[in-house]
């Protein structure tokens, strides 16, 4: 075992990693998973059972594990690198054994001393320092799972069986040199230094790997990093430094200038401002003062204030957002199924291949026809490793997810993350999304005979038990004008049309025209000449009913969002189709999407004609994504390709939808589009990368070109091929960290 083996803790310490269909959901994450399949887990560093790829962290394991068990990571890292420089320094000597014939102190050695030396030289190197590889190997055909180590270890020991019969019983028959180089009469050919070569290079290969897939896992690393270990605990006066873990709900923190937010809460003292750029990619600061909700992770710029613990340790919107990321990260998009239909029988078809290379030239080779037979197979079998392969995709997914949670897109999967590069209409509700969701009251109606705050006083005391921001809007009207708020029984919402409760003996609905009509409740020929005048404004109005007689008219008019102009134009730049679903009025609806440049309007439709927009769209063979943040947009986002919920808006939103706006800014919509078609180009230039190589690659090592240029590939080019062909695409993922 080497010095620098991962070493035994009590918190990681488990059986044998097996696939997650084998493990109840209710277990706590483990430590490890495999970085190409998905569901393998194990909570103890090892190999993965099915592609013998190394085991990796978990992040959502890592998050809450004790320091002891440190970074299984960088052990591996140590072990490779242990292992890759006594590897070196062994194969060394069976390198100029092998290759430095014309040396002095290399060529007065006999044959016969030659080959005893390399073997003892190149054994250690192969069974020893590369032992991993062997079990992994072996472990591949125990399993008939076959994979990359199935290929290399053929190939090794096909090259040392080989060489150590030539050393050991050399047949008796004078041997012609192979490209130009001769051979001792009654000896074939030594091939350690390909076995001993092809087993340092490959654990470089997985070194430099390993290396570039730590940084895949960078954003999640970072976003892990937001969140400080301690917090400034107020109480009876004093300020106590308690660890992070240790708050509570309802407990109040100091925060400093220049410190990071513990956890969620609200300000309840004092002012400052706040850098949100971890959840935004805003880099302006956002004032905060008394009630103003603050997030965990986010850095204080200025100013100190006081704050309350609302949302703590899992609960806190980081760590959903790390959890989230994670999982999204374990999950394997719809392209990843190509890949695996073709690894299910490359390997079984590489094997077969080196097999009639080796009979062909074995037969029909020149002398020593058996000497280029193996040397040709073993070049077979190490450069048509699908290791690449295997990568092409779940490395590119890891960063593209990893980035899009920075940029404060949250997609739940991977397979969202190719849909949406799909989509072909983009469905978007008004209120919350296009609007900013935080209307207010521009003018009360009343009809003769009642004041304009009767009618108020009635409208609020009615909307006081409903969250929608239009009820938000009218309590706090009656709020700025004093009004007092009356007490309300039978409270109903009759989602999309509007409220209805008692106040005192008498019956109030507020709601839409539209929905009075068809209960047959009907507004003079003025009140609906007005209300169509403020609607022309871009106003929604509301009127308000007592005892089924309307007593006025309410305008309510939301802002559209500052960053919705230039979001709906760059929507429009990456070829969708946008269209406007909303339960407001016609009039209102119209005058936004004229004002956003927005192609079609659907307005005054329940959610059900919501869903029913999404279905007609998509059985047009077209694929939609639905974009809310209401409750009555959930069945909507549910129905669609893909759903977008905005992150302001309601947890059933959210819930419902594969893909969260943190912020709920609309920047963020066209970011998630645009990771979306980036990670699919990543992923497509890493399949052709991928597939031409071994497309090339395995011809050129069965000796296609030797019949016209006499040129063989030799087994160690091969074996830098395979690792090289890991790494670039590795390194072609990494590129989508840069994203913006």
């Amino acid at each position: 075992m080497s010095p620098n083996a991962p070493t035994s803790c009590p918190h990681c310490s488990s059986d044998e990693a097996q696939p997650a269909a084998a493990v109840k959901e209710s277990l706590p994450p483990a430590a490890y998973i495999c970085p190409m399949c998905e569901g393998v887990r194990s909570d103890k560093p090892g190999a993965c059972p099915q592609c013998g790829m190394a085991l990796e962290k978990n992040p959502l394991a890592q998050r809450n594990e004790p320091e002891c068990c440190g970074d299984g990571g960088d052990d591996e890292v140590q072990d490779l690198w242990w292992r890759v420089r006594w590897s070196a320094a062994m194969t060394a000597p069976v390198v100029l054994l092998s290759m430095g014939m014309d040396l002095p102190f290399i060529r007065d050695i006999h044959p016969e001393a030659s080959g005893w030396m390399q073997f003892v030289w190149a054994t250690p190197v192969v069974f020893w320092v590369g032992w991993p590889l062997l079990v992994r190997f072996a472990n591949s055909l125990r399993t008939l799972r076959f994979n990359m180590f199935t290929l290399i270890g053929l190939g090794v020991l096909a090259a040392w069986v080989y060489s150590t019969y030539a050393a050991f019983f050399p047949p008796p028959t004078m041997v012609v040199g192979i490209g130009g180089s001769d051979f001792h009469a009654g000896r074939l050919p030594f091939y350690f230094e390909s076995a001993a070569v092809i087993t340092v290079l490959v654990l470089i290969g997985q070194l430099l790997e390993l290396r570039a897939r730590k940084a895949t896992g960078s954003a999640i690393r970072a976003l892990m990093n937001l969140a400080p270990k301690t917090a400034l605990l107020v109480r009876n006066g004093e300020e106590i430094e308690t660890p992070v873990d240790d708050i509570q709900i309802g407990d109040v923190l100091r925060i400093k200038p220049g410190a990071r937010i513990p956890v969620d809460g609200s300000v309840t003292e004092g002012s400052s401002s706040v850098d949100e750029s971890m959840l935004t990619g805003e880099s302006m600061p956002q004032k905060k003062e008394a009630n103003a909700a603050v997030t965990g992770g986010t850095v204080n710029a200025s100013g100190t204030f006081l704050m309350r613990a609302e949302r703590v340790g899992a609960n806190t919107l980081l760590s959903q957002i790390v959890e989230m990321t994670a999982k999204a990260q374990a999950s394997r998009a719809p392209v990843q199924r190509l890949a695996d239909r073709v690894s299910a029988w490359f390997v079984p078809a590489v094997v077969g291949i080196a097999a009639l290379t080796f009979l062909l030239w074995w037969q029909f080779g020149p002398q020593p026809s058996f000497a280029f037979a193996v040397v040709n197979a073993v070049a077979v079998l190490i450069i048509a490793c699908p290791c690449a392969l295997g990568l092409a995709t779940p490395m590119a997914v890891t960063v593209g997810l990893g980035r899009g949670a920075q940029l404060g897109v949250l997609i739940k999967n991977a397979e969202t993350l190719e849909r949406l590069h799909e989509i072909d209409i983009l469905m978007l509700d008004k209120t919350g999304t296009l609007t900013e969701g935080k209307p207010s009251v521009t003018e009360v109606f009343p009809l003769p005979g009642l004041s304009g705050r009767d009618l108020l006083a009635c409208a609020a005391a009615v909307e006081s038990m409903s969250e929608h921001p239009l009820a938000t809007a009218i309590v706090n009207a009656a709020k700025e004008r004093n009004i007092p708020i009356a007490t309300v029984t039978d409270f109903q919402s009759i989602i999309g049309s509007g409220v209805l409760g008692n106040v005192g003996e008498s019956e109030v609905f507020i709601g839409q025209e539209a929905f009075l009509k068809k209960n047959g409740v009907f507004i003079s020929a003025e009140c609906h000449a007005h209300s169509m005048k403020m609607q022309a404004e871009g106003c929604t109005v509301v009127v308000v009913v007592l005892n089924e007689k309307p007593l006025g008219l309410i305008a309510i008019k939301d802002k559209i969002k500052e960053s919705a102009p230039a979001a709906i134009t760059a929507l429009h730049a990456l070829g969708l189709k946008l269209q406007m679903i909303t339960g407001d009025a016609l009039t209102t609806a119209q005058r936004v999407a004229k004002d956003l440049n927005i192609d079609e309007v659907a307005a005054e439709v329940s959610p059900k004609e919501k869903l029913l927009h999404v279905y007609q769209a998509r059985g047009k063979d077209r694929h939609v994504a639905f974009a809310g943040d209401g409750i009555n947009d959930a069945p909507a986002l549910a129905a669609a390709d893909v759903g977008i919920a905005m992150g302001s808006g309601t947890d059933v939103a959210i819930q419902s939808a594969p893909v969260t706006l943190v912020k709920g800014d609309l920047r963020a919509l066209h970011q998630a589009f645009a990771l979306s078609h980036a990670t699919m180009k990543i992923i497509r230039q890493n399949l052709m990368f991928a597939f031409l190589y071994n497309g090339l690659g395995i011809p050129l090592a069965a000796g296609i070109l030797y019949p016209f240029t006499g040129w063989l590939l030799n087994p160690m080019i091969a074996s830098v091929a395979m690792s090289l062909s890991s790494v670039s695409v590795i390194l072609n993922s990494l590129r989508l960290r840069r994203f913006k």
